[in-house]
């Protein structure tokens, strides 16, 4: 008998990342600070990513970068689509306390 191989899928990786961004935001007790790591490390990585995929980094660069933040725009849409539609706790977050992180979008 051959041993079936299941291939990790993207989402069950993001699961992985985000259950690791949830325990360091619980440590931190700064939700802010681990979303500025998590786009920092994401930004690293898709750096690397980028320089091993390129045969010419330099000149691919701008398309590297806008095929990148069109990546990152659609997912952020969807995802803030998803929590306008279906917010954390099931109610409309109610804001606590002032959170520096989060007023930098208040109109």
């Amino acid at each position: 008998m051959s041993e079936e191989k299941t291939e990790t899928t993207m989402y069950q990786l993001a699961d992985q990342f985000i259950a690791l961004a949830n325990q360091l935001g619980q440590t931190e007790n700064d939700i802010g600070k681990v979303g500025t790591a998590l786009r920092f490390a994401a930004a690293r990585y898709n750096a690397f990513e980028a320089a091993i995929k390129s045969s010419d980094l330099e000149a691919e660069k701008e398309n590297a970068l806008n095929w990148f933040s069109d990546e990152y725009k659609g997912m952020l849409n969807e995802n803030l689509n998803d929590h306008i539609k279906n917010p954390p706790g099931g109610q409309k977050a109610t804001e606590e306390k002032a959170d520096d992180s989060v007023q930098v979008f208040k109109g």
